[in-house]
């Protein structure tokens, strides 16, 4: 199979993508040639094929209409304690009147809810839900269909030996760019233009799921202004932070020699760690406000807490999440001993200060666990191997020809090398490893909420994480198989029955 354009013969309408042996090739082209168009499209409807049919699962487990029945028990089991610890509560804070009007003036939902029972409460709002899963799902196997279809669509036209050549000619008519001497130059104008393709084609699905699905089930805050501004600063960015980046990228690949992988290696070493440092302090900011979480005894506690882990807390943040969306989040940045918590508005809206104590020592269990740094440098290790294999195929001509860059009486650009390298051979590589640390990411989750459990905290990271869930119309039923292919969290009712197991055995 070959594309319908390639650099050697442009636009074949009338062979299609049937390839031709042609006596001139010299030295002859190999099977790989023939084949790997074809393999690579095998490969992209395989995975189409299969992460559809597990959508399909989970299609059906948002269509159920029964409150299942383990999460029910589960929760059940944290209502029965909960009533518990609060009469224990009431009988020695009776008639504190002072609490009670500090709580009112807080305005915070622990009145709220403590009205009705957490399962009451998540069975109440299980349909809303379901809706809510359903209507992602939908959306998800649409938006997956239309981008395995593009896909397919720009490998068979020869979209990128054909962008490439557009990108040459470009340069040459504007700037006087020539691929001998400018080929990063004309890599820049290539990422450009494949770039704004992206953009155009992924702008209709971000609008509806944006303005459609989180504005329909009540999560969207966001204007339209507010949208079409945060892309233009995500262009911007990506132009200003990715073009130096992928300057300096290919200059060391092709500056390098042969051991050039050691050399990138070190290269995405230290751009990671750069950006993990300007991002939350300098970009994250660009789109949302960090206000200093005010004085009181939440902040005092969380405080606490970090000093009792010997964790480095410089500063507390709490950002305008609701700026864009009702859904919560925490989470901590920073490195050696400038640490950094950031708390979403609508986090602290939707659960009790002991609640976000409980969850923040999940968190810091991550940080205690050695998670962080384990992921950071499996990271550095899944690059170091990349781009060691990368090596061993980059002056492949074979590979590169089959995909349309068969002119022989010029080079493969190292732009267009990495992008087929990453496309095809390494492709079911990354599937696999990205199951792989899926799993991983669960047995983390499982051991930072066992840390909070060892905190004394289980009850209220119970509770807040069955809120969050409640608020969020998280999944209630996940699929088995779904589940363990794409959640990086374990379904809830898994880690609430973990706990309550960790909790017997404690008692």
């Amino acid at each position: 199979w070959k594309p319908l354009y390639t650099q050697k013969g442009g636009f074949d309408w009338a062979g299609g993508i049937s390839m031709k042996t042609d006596e001139n090739d010299s030295p002859p082209l190999s099977p790989l040639t023939y084949w790997s168009l074809a393999l690579t499209i095998l490969f992209t409807l395989f995975v189409y094929t299969m992460e559809g049919s597990l959508d399909a699962r989970q299609k059906r487990a948002y269509q159920k209409t029964e409150f299942p029945k383990e999460l029910e028990q589960t929760v059940a089991k944290i209502d029965a304690q909960g009533y518990k610890q609060t009469k224990k509560k009431k009988k020695t804070d009776d008639g504190d009147d002072d609490q009670k009007t500090e709580k009112d003036e807080k305005g915070s939902t622990d009145d709220k809810n403590d009205d009705k029972p957490l399962l009451q409460q998540l069975q109440e709002k299980f349909k809303s839900s379901q809706t809510y899963g359903l209507d992602k799902i939908n959306f998800g196997m649409f938006a997956s269909t239309y981008d395995t279809l593009e896909s397919v669509a720009f490998l068979l036209t020869g979209f990128l030996p054909y962008t490439w050549d557009l990108s040459t000619r470009l340069g040459n008519d504007y700037f006087g760019y020539t691929q001998e001497q400018d080929e990063i130059k004309i890599s820049l104008i290539f990422l450009l233009i494949v770039t704004l393709v992206g953009t155009v084609t992924s702008l209709p699905f971000e609008l509806y799921s944006t303005f459609g699905i989180e504005k329909r089930h009540g999560f969207n805050k966001q204007t339209y202004g507010l949208f079409f501004t945060d892309k233009i600063k995500s262009l911007m960015l990506t132009f200003l932070i990715g073009a130096p980046f992928v300057a300096l990228l290919l200059k060391i690949i092709k500056m390098g020699g042969e051991y050039f992988y050691v050399y990138v290696w070190a290269f995405m070493f230290v751009f990671s760690v750069v950006m993990m440092t300007i991002v939350p302090v300098f970009i994250m900011p660009l789109f949302n406000k960090y206000e200093p979480l005010s004085d009181g005894e939440l902040k005092t506690r969380i405080y606490e807490l970090a000093g009792k882990l010997n964790y480095p807390l410089k500063k507390l943040f709490v950002m305008d999440g609701s700026k864009r969306s009702s859904h919560s989040n925490a989470f901590m940045f920073g490195f050696g001993n400038n640490k950094r918590i950031v708390l979403f508005d609508t986090l602290m809206e939707q659960v009790s200060d002991d609640e976000i104590l409980a969850i923040l020592g999940h968190e810091l269990g991550h940080w205690k666990l050695g998670h962080t740094l384990t992921n950071f440098c499996v990271t550095q290790v899944y690059f170091g191997a990349a781009f060691y294999f990368f090596s061993q195929c980059y002056t492949s001509r074979d590979l590169y020809a089959a995909f349309g860059f068969d002119n022989p009486s010029s080079s493969i650009p190292t732009v267009i090398a990495l992008m087929l390298f990453f496309q095809t051979l390494w492709a079911p590589v990354d599937k696999i490893l990205s199951f792989i640390l899926t799993i991983f990411s669960r047995h983390c989750e499982f051991a930072a909420d066992r840390f909070s459990v060892d905190l004394g905290m289980s009850q209220m990271l119970q509770s807040g994480l069955c809120k969050i869930h409640l608020e969020n119309l998280g999944a209630m039923c996940p699929d088995k198989f779904y589940s363990m292919y794409h959640y990086s969290h374990p379904p809830l009712v898994e880690r609430l029955s973990a706990m309550m197991a960790l909790d017997k055995k404690k008692a």
